[in-house]
């Protein structure tokens, strides 16, 4: 199996002309993207004059809308420009934030690109605080109710959180839409957020299922669980710290002085006192 990407290099590395060249020349990697952005742009629901941000601009301008795109590679935007592509384009690390005017952008869209930010690829990189400064800048230029829908290859649960909690803890709404849960060849995750007070009270969409997947009334509802998250925008609340003593008496305390005994370690001698609880005041 090949290796992720984000393993191998930072993008602005790994995507040198070589491998820009061949990304844009795969007639199986055109499909795909064309697919996912068309699926990020239903996600979307923009109105007719909307504008979005990413790299799957082609897909944007045959649906007649205004956008702008970036990426930290200038081999692909070398690319991009190469294909005459209708958009405005910027050399960005969007891991340092989006330096556009608050407020301008009626949507956003990226395929693919926000697990980068999950990786240290240099010393002075901290995903959290890379994840941080994307996601409230993009809030920040987005319009009230305005949406926005990033296709994410998380490597693992933990990366998912990551990049959920950075965009509620921003201030977004919103969740993880996936289709087809049950392919391993079709599934894909869609971090579906919206922007402001009129987002607040939007639904999120339903991920896409195949035929066969159809289950029974009760079990349609499970797999509606399991495909759609929902989490408002309000940011988490700290869990509180349960006072559990259950299980820790006496005898629970000997077996871990014995097994400190074991291990060598200097353990103070057993008396009539160990273990004893004390009363609320003396």
């Amino acid at each position: 199996m090949a290796s992720r990407p984000e393993r191998v290099a930072p993008p602005e590395i790994f995507y040198d002309d070589t491998e820009a060249r061949k990304y844009t020349s795969s007639s199986r990697i055109i499909d795909i993207q064309a697919s996912l952005s068309e699926r990020a742009l239903e996600l979307l629901a923009l109105p007719e004059d909307g504008c979005g941000s990413g790299l799957s601009g082609e897909t944007l301008s045959e649906e007649g809308h205004h956008w702008i795109g970036l990426d930290i590679s200038p081999s692909m935007l070398n690319i991009a420009l190469e294909r005459e592509v209708e958009g405005d384009l910027l050399l960005s690390d969007m891991g340092q934030g989006l330096g556009l005017r608050p407020g301008v952008i009626d949507g956003a869209i990226s395929i693919s690109a926000v697990q980068w930010l999950c990786n240290a690829d240099r010393s002075s990189h901290n995903p959290r605080l890379r994840l941080k400064a994307f996601f409230t800048s993009l809030y920040r230029c987005l319009a009230n109710g305005a949406k926005a829908v990033f296709q994410v290859y998380p490597e693992n649960v933990d990366q998912r959180e990551l990049i959920l909690n950075a965009a509620m803890h921003a201030g977004f709404s919103g969740g993880i839409v996936v289709d087809f849960p049950h392919s391993s060849k079709k599934r894909k995750e869609f971090l579906v957020l919206g922007c402001g007070q009129l987002s607040t009270k939007a639904s999120l969409s339903k991920g896409k299922i195949e035929d066969e997947e159809k289950l029974s009334d009760e079990e349609s509802e499970d797999e509606e669980n399991q495909t759609v998250r929902l989490s408002d925008r309000h940011r988490p609340v700290k869990k509180q710290r349960k006072n559990n003593k259950s299980g820790k008496g006496k005898e629970w305390i000997l077996r871990k002085k014995d097994q400190m005994r074991r291990r060598g370690n200097d353990v103070p001698l057993d008396t009539k006192y160990t273990g004893r609880k004390r009363k609320g005041r003396f």
